[in-house]
């Protein structure tokens, strides 16, 4: 490696860096973004990937890819630090540690802001719009698990009704106790907020003292010969004490910390345990697999988890403790503490005895036992995935195994807005980067053909595929990566239909002379019946065979996507129609709006004048004219 010197282009940019703070993004041949990074300084970091010297295997790697180098100059680390973790989450690059689950997970979101606050699940966190967030938990079914118990002790609105206690009936929540009926005048606003804000303090980890109130409450009631009232607040008081097995008692009274454990395994994949202690209960336990890790020191893989999961997080408590000290703690810490918008310094610290060290140590174990069971499921998946593509082999005499399988469906909900979905899968996963949504337009005058449009559909894909060999430079410049999609032939084209739909891949195939390269069936949804050209009769795969359950998997996730797609075109299509009626506001000023507050039309309706005007082309006039509308 002593002899190592960097190609030409590569060194130009190594000798013009400069000694700014900012961020570095390293791409490869196809301009692909591999590696995301920091630096204090980008001349001093970024020279120290192609010194001779540096001989880690990752840094090896990078360098043997890296074809360009881009930066963004900041004004200080603490904004590199911000600037890096949005990057890495938007691009997920190769040799960057990074989340291996690429969803958001869910929140529970209670809408303070509004006059009867509701209480909701959410993927999406705003930190600037006045409502409380509690999470994020590992799934759905935890967040449903404790809002079920909760509900009984602390009713609460889900309906869209306007509150304003005069409805003449209630709905059956309110008949069976989960809602005090506002909507008719029992409760009122103060009397629901205080109900709403018992929630809070429970899911802030203040259950102990909700219960002291209301065991008091319960035990005046009684004396006072309510007994109705005296059995309601027991009924709550049971509520909460089974939302509380979710809470136990972990350390001194007040202490608001965050607990950070980690195992790692061999095969490049880690696991963070992340405890979060509110007012000395424990109130979450979440653990998050990382991949990645790959020659990469504990420490790093710590501080790249702190990152991505504080960047996203909605609550940062004052203090974090890890089982080891990290690189940059100072920034880290900084940075943390700003995001905490005013309310005190964040402190990383690394416990040396006592109760915090043995937290630290449960918290390791707990992400030990999670790997395991993280691995287990891997292997199981691996076994059953590879089994599937075996009998795929055997069932349809393919040459291989279908390594590589394009489904493709149509979807045409009430007759309108026609789209199409492809998935991929590749050994029997999916690869949602390469997923792809066909707007039909061949039969916008017609009314619905879905021959026609997976003719369209099938059409247009192979059309790129011929494009990408013939012309390869003529598909879009400077994203050559999201084009190899495209230059890729499926070694299985499943068509979600029967035989006519079946008959016409097989047309489209010929038409571009690609049917003796790809074979193709058509799944039937009724019976399961898998349909092959030029056989009369359908396969019956065995209902519990690994390859039927791959085939049904990779057929739902196309249509899944195609509903999905759909569902979001319409709901575009309705929010642009609305927008429209507002006076003075064009095509560019919609799509300013739109993409400033999500596609959410109710986010634009509930903006303040202050956050219209912030939007490029907004004036406080327009703004005004917003809200008069759609209000």
């Amino acid at each position: 490696m002593s002899s190592y010197t960097p190609p030409e282009n590569i060194q130009e940019i190594l000798n013009n860096l400069p000694t700014s703070p900012g961020v570095y993004q390293m791409f490869d041949r196809k301009g692909t973004i591999i590696y995301i990074g920091k630096a204090k300084n980008l001349r001093n970091r970024v020279r120290s990937y192609f010194q001779p010297g540096n001989v880690q295997t990752k840094v090896q790697r990078i360098r043997e890819r890296v074809v360009d180098i881009k930066i963004i100059v900041l004004e200080d680390e603490v904004a590199a630090l911000t600037a890096e973790a949005q990057l890495i989450r938007h691009h997920k690059p190769r040799y960057n540690v990074i989340w291996k689950d690429d969803k958001r997970y869910p929140y529970i979101m209670i809408r303070t802001r509004d006059p009867f606050p509701k209480v909701l699940t959410t993927r999406q966190v705003n930190r600037k719009d006045g409502n409380r967030y509690f999470g994020p938990y590992s799934s759905s079914y935890a967040i449903r698990l404790m809002l079920d118990a909760l509900r009984k002790a602390f009713p609460y609105l889900t309906c869209d009704r306007d509150i304003t206690g005069q409805d003449a009936r209630a709905c059956l929540y309110y008949d069976i106790k989960m809602c005090g009926g506002p909507c008719i005048g029992a409760q009122n606003q103060a009397e629901y907020r205080e109900s709403i804000n018992g929630l809070i303090r429970v899911l802030e980890g203040k259950a102990q003292d909700v219960l002291k109130e209301l065991q008091t409450q319960m035990e005046g009631a009684a004396e006072n010969l309510n007994f109705e009232r005296a059995a309601v607040l027991r009924d709550r008081i049971q509520a909460i004490e089974r939302v509380t097995n979710f809470q136990y008692r972990i350390a001194d009274y007040g202490a608001d910390q965050d607990v950070i454990g980690i195992a790692q395994d061999d095969m490049g994949v880690a696991m963070m345990a992340l405890f979060a202690i509110r007012s000395g209960n424990m109130v979450g336990s979440e653990t998050f697999p990382l991949v990645n890790i790959e020659d990469e020191e504990t420490p790093e893989i710590i501080a790249s988890f702190l990152i991505q999961y504080y960047e996203e997080a909605y609550e940062i408590p004052p203090e974090i403790f890890l089982p080891v000290e990290v690189p940059d703690t100072p920034t880290l810490e900084k940075w943390l503490s700003e995001k905490r918008n005013g309310r005190g310094k964040v402190s990383l610290k690394v416990p040396q005895r006592g109760e915090k060290k043995a937290l630290v140590k449960q918290a390791s174990e707990t992400a030990a036992e999670q790997l395991n069971i993280f691995q287990i499921r891997q292997a199981k998946d691996t076994v059953k995935q590879e089994a599937g593509l075996r009998e795929l082999q055997e069932a349809l005499k393919l040459e291989n195994p279908p390594t590589r399988m394009e489904c493709y469906d149509i979807s045409t909900l009430q007759g309108t807005n026609t789209v199409a979905s492809r998935v991929v899968f590749v050994q029997g996963t999916p690869q949602k980067s390469e997923y792809r949504k066909f707007n039909i337009r061949s039969i916008a005058h017609e009314g619905p053909d879905d021959y026609q449009s997976m003719r369209e559909t099938l059409t247009r894909r192979f059309k790129r595929y011929i494009e990408s060999v013939e012309n390869p430079e003529a598909l879009a410049p400077g994203k050559v990566d999201k084009d190899e999609t495209w230059r890729l032939l499926p070694d299985l084209l499943i068509i979600d239909g029967g035989k006519g739909q079946l008959g016409v891949a097989v047309e489209v195939l010929k038409e571009f002379e690609l049917i003796e390269h790809i074979p193709v069936i058509g799944l039937a949804k009724r019976f399961e019946e898998v349909y092959l050209p030029d056989e009369a009769e359908p396969i019956i795969l065995p209902r519990k065979s690994e390859g039927l359950y791959l085939l049904q998997r990779i057929r739902d996730e196309a249509h899944r996507f195609a509903i999905t797609a759909h569902r979001t075109q319409r709901q575009r299509k309705g929010v642009m129609s609305r927008l429209e009626a507002v006076p003075g506001i064009g095509p560019s000023k919609r799509k300013a709006l739109l993409k400033a507050f999500n596609n959410d039309i109710e986010a634009i309706r509930g903006a303040s004048i202050e956050e219209l005007i912030a939007v490029a082309g907004i004036t406080a006039k327009l703004a005004e004219q917003i809200k008069a509308t759609l209000d």
